[in-house]
């Protein structure tokens, strides 16, 4: 019988390499979409973009102002949105909706690609999450009180030029691959350990408890009981960061194709639930709305999933 130390030694020699490899492909994608958000934000693209879309927000109760808030997190990620709100001066009702629409649908392209090395579509996933977004901004501007009876601050193209350098190249350079680094360096380290978490919960037999303790809730969400891991993992530190679990997780063989959908539109529309949300709730979000909203919204997507699985079958 192998003794504590050697076991978690075995542990660790069997998820480095995995969480090496997937290390290396986020960071790169990560550095890539950063990089060509910096092009847009700096040649002014991003705010045209904005400007473009921002007509549409009076039907999700927003003014149009807030769609540079909408654009750069569908784009880049949660942290971009929340910069540009405190910009703003929104009301609780708006920040409300616009968090809501943000945490079901940001860092659009780096989270459909890690969904996508777990199994599911590319295209599913951005149709989707868009989609939900879009549903959820016009049940909660037609639900909560205050709705606005005639578009606000819509920003208009003639208002915002195709292209306006933002600045000096070098300095605003220097700033985002400085910035791309520490989140370079935090990836990193989060997807390792939790690599490492993940196979230590196997190896103790841990993992069996916390299916049996969150079986309740799944089977209410309509999840199977195996993919408890993989939701708390989603739900705590997000997609991208638990990317190295739920890649590993599939190379194992134990989630089926079916199972890793379900999942996956439940957790594409809700994830990272501790940090995004006490983020948002810190500059005005009511936090039960915007968890809440989602929960409702992906337990109807993930009921209507299995029952399309049921009539296939």
């Amino acid at each position: 019988m192998q003794t504590l130390a050697a076991r978690l030694k075995r542990v660790v020699a069997e998820a480095t390499p995995r969480a090496t490899k997937t290390i290396i492909w986020i960071v790169r994608l990560t550095a890539i979409v950063s990089l060509a958000m910096f092009v847009l934000q700096y040649t002014g693209l991003l705010q045209w973009i904005s400007a473009l879309v921002s007509p549409l927000f009076y039907h999700v109760g927003l003014r149009g102002e807030a769609a540079m808030a909408f654009v750069s997190g569908y784009f880049i990620n949660i942290y971009s949105s929340i910069a540009v709100i405190s910009t703003l001066d929104l009301t609780v009702r708006e920040i409300t909706i616009l968090a809501t629409m943000s945490t079901a649908a940001h860092a659009i392209i780096v989270e459909a690609a890690v969904l996508r090395k777990t199994g599911t579509p590319t295209l599913y996933t951005m149709v989707l999450r868009t989609l939900a977004c879009i549903v959820l901004g016009l049940v909660l501007n037609a639900v909560l009180p205050g709705r606005p009876t005639a578009p606000m601050g819509a920003a208009t193209l003639e208002a915002v030029p195709l292209f306006s350098i933002a600045g000096d190249f070098w300095p605003l350079f220097a700033e985002w691959l400085h910035g791309l680094v520490k989140l370079a360096l935090l990836m990193s380290v989060l997807i390792y350990l939790l690599n490492i978490l993940q196979r230590i919960l196997y190896e103790f037999g841990i993992m069996a408890r916390i299916s049996k303790l969150l079986r309740p809730l799944l089977r209410l969400f309509g999840l199977p009981d195996k993919t408890s891991f993989l939701w708390i993992v989603a739900n705590v530190i997000g997609l991208s960061y638990g990317s190295a679990a739920m890649i590993d997780e599939m190379a194992r063989g134990n989630i089926s194709r079916r199972e890793v959908n379900l999942l996956n539109t439940h957790i594409g529309i809700s994830h990272s639930n501790l940090e995004d949300l006490l983020l948002y709730v810190s500059i005005g979000g009511v936090w039960w709305v915007i968890l809440g909203a989602r929960w409702v919204l992906v337990t109807l997507l993930v009921w209507t999933l299995r029952g399309y699985y049921a009539l296939r079958r």
